[in-house]
This record gives C-alpha cells, sequence and structure tokens, in this order.
C-alpha cells in the first residue's frame, strides 16, 4: 500500500499527450462551463427550480478522469453533478431539459439537477443525500468483480462528505473485498460554506485510506494533464485486482455552493486570483497557443459553436413540453409475471 501527497506537473503529465488531445479536453472543459453558465442564467430567469449546484471551476476533474476511462466503466456522483453527465458523453439538450423539469430530459422531468440517469453512458446519478453515493459506488464495483469483467467505478464525493462515517464503512469494504473502484474526493476546499480548516484535523483526506490499506494520491485538479495521468495509475491499479484507489483531486468551485449561495465565506480577491493564476481551461488554452497547436481565431471558434450547441440545449428545454400527469405513476413498481402456484 502506498499513498503520496503531490503529483507530476501539467508539463510532464502531457508529454505524451497529442494536439488533438488537448483540442479534445479544451472543447470538452469549456462545454461544460459554458453549459454551467447557460443554467445559471436559466435559474435566474425561473426557468430552472429546487436546487442548482454549478460545476464552474471543477472542469478538469472529470475530463481528466473520463480521459482514463473506458466503455464500461461506470461513475457515481453527488449533486453537483451536471459536469459529469456531460464529460461521460450525454447530450445537453437531454440534460437541460432535465433542469428545467421537461419531458425531454433524461427522467423525463422528474428527476431535475440533482437526480437523473443514464445507463447508456453507465452514470448512475447525481444524489442529494451528503456521501449516499459512495456506498452505492462501490456495490455498482461489486457488481463488476462479480460478472469477472475488468470495469471501474469513479465515485464522486466532496471533502465534507469525507467526513461522513458511511465513507469510512465503505473504505473497509472496498478494501476487504478488493473492489475496482477509484474514490474520487473532489476537494473544493469549502463543504458548503465550511473550509476544510475549520472542519477537519486532518488536511489530506487520501491518507485516510491508509488505516484501511488502500493506495492514494494527492492531485492538482486544476491540472486535466495531471488528474488523467493519476486517473490512468488509478484505473490500471483497479482493473489489475489490487482493490480501491483514492484521489484527493484539489480543485476550487468558483460559484457558490449553490445558486442560493452567496459564499460571504471567503473574499472575492480569493475566487479572482484562482480565475486569474490556476484556471484549469486557461491553462490548456495556453498550451494550445504557445505550442502553436492552435490560433487564437481557432480557438474562438471552438467557443462559438459550443456557446451554439448550449443555445440549442436551451431551447430545446424550452421548447420541450412538461411531462404530463400520468409520469406521476411511472418508474415507481415493475410487471412481474405471475408465478403458477
Amino acid at each position: 500500500m502506498a499513498a503520496r501527497k503531490g503529483s507530476a506537473s501539467g508539463a510532464k503529465a502531457g508529454a505524451n499527450v497529442s494536439a488533438e488531445e488537448l483540442k479534445q479536453y479544451y472543447h470538452d472543459m469549456l462545454l461544460i462551463r459554458r453549459f454551467e453558465e447557460k443554467a445559471g442564467q436559466l435559474y435566474g430567469m425561473g426557468l430552472i427550480g429546487g436546487f442548482c449546484h454549478l460545476y464552474i471551476g471543477q472542469e478538469a476533474v472529470v475530463v481528466g478522469l473520463e480521459a482514463a476511462a473506458k466503455e464500461g466503466d461506470k461513475r457515481v456522483t453527488s449533486y453537483r453533478d451536471h459536469g459529469h453527465m456531460l464529460a461521460c458523453g450525454m447530450d445537453p439538450k437531454g440534460v437541460m431539459a432535465e433542469l428545467t423539469g421537461r419531458d425531454g430530459g433524461y427522467s423525463k422531468g422528474k428527476g431535475g439537477s440533482m437526480h437523473m440517469f443514464s445507463k447508456e453512458k453507465h452514470f448512475y446519478g447525481g444524489h442529494g443525500i451528503v456521501a449516499a453515493q459512495v456506498p452505492i459506488g462501490a456495490g455498482l464495483a461489486f457488481a463488476d468483480k462479480y460478472k469477472g469483467n475488468d470495469n471501474v467505478t469513479f465515485t464522486y464525493f466532496g471533502d465534507g462528505a469525507a467526513n461522513q462515517g458511511q465513507v469510512a464503512e465503505t473504505y473497509n469494504m472496498a478494501q476487504l473485498w478488493d473492489l475496482p473502484v477509484v474514490f474520487v474526493i473532489e476537494n473544493n476546499q469549502y463543504a458548503m460554506g465550511t473550509s476544510v480548516k475549520r472542519a477537519t484535523k486532518s488536511p489530506d483526506f487520501y491518507e485516510r485510506g491508509i488505516a484501511y490499506g488502500i493506495a492514494g494520491e494527492e492531485v492538482d485538479g486544476m491540472d486535466v494533464l495531471a488528474v488523467k495521468q493519476a486517473g490512468e495509475k488509478a484505473v490500471a491499479h483497479c482493473r489489475s485486482g489490487k482493490g480501491p484507489y483514492i484521489l484527493e483531486i484539489k480543485t476550487y468551485r468558483y460559484r457558490g455552493h449553490s445558486m442560493s449561495d452567496p459564499a460571504k465565506y471567503r473574499t472575492r480577491e480569493e475566487v479572482q486570483k484562482m480565475r486569474e493564476e490556476r484556471d484549469a481551461i486557461e491553462h490548456i488554452r495556453q498550451l494550445l497557443l504557445t505550442g502553436k497547436h492552435a490560433t487564437e481565431d481557432e480557438l474562438k471558434q471552438v467557443d462559438k459553436d459550443i456557446k451554439a450547441i448550449v443555445n440549442g440545449a436551451a431551447d430545446f428545454a424550452k421548447e420541450s413540453p412538461e411531462p404530463s400527469a400520468d409520469e406521476l405513476y411511472t418508474d415507481i413498481y415493475t410487471d412481474v409475471a405471475p408465478q403458477n402456484a
């Protein structure tokens, strides 16, 4: 078992990354950001109700890990889930329609922001209860081990959830049964409005795996190339039958915990400093420009194309009808053929 602090730099981690891969990471991260910005606008217009937790600032986490995944791998996460949906290939139109509670959404408008699923993309939710998805992720990994395949489950949760008791219980079971699960702690520094320093005496969450013999490491979550490299190491560990792996990914959310959070527990200067000095999308943009892999005009066109996709998703959501009253009774029970006495 090994746990280590720190990770390879982006330059070193990206040594074997092609120009096309860099462009793809830039596109995928920018799609998430523009989508979330539009979701924020629709929420302000009253078209999205309930809770809405934006992923702006954390895009490198899911894009980097999806680059290390293969077909058949699963993912489950918490309520800050729109970025995960888009990163695994779910249609922006279906995601936005679900956010607005429309019939064209992935859960026919009944799941909303926090509770939509895609069996086709192996996305098992958004979950509104803090840390509830962690044992579910271990269960998904158990199913794959039972079936004898080499699939891996990415189980995402935050620094606040890391202090929940069911996380410790899941660590124990996952290591006891050598489950192929990557525990991804998206440490964005604040659990709702409480900083990590005020919430825990063990600031390095990945080290908690030591008590169970689980390998892990800390990763720079503002560097998509470093995340990809760490993700490849983690999935190789799991696919080889060595059991679970913990990735504590240090990231940062630019917006409040949810749309109703004014985020007065931190200064504007702190957020602006992160935006100016550590932004993950800007980092890849500079790599593309300085490496002469793309021009300013080409990257502007990428942004223009993405905005068209996002605006199209918003229009689709607005035009999609609300679910019929009959939908209240679907997806509750399943039909079972009667058994002969």
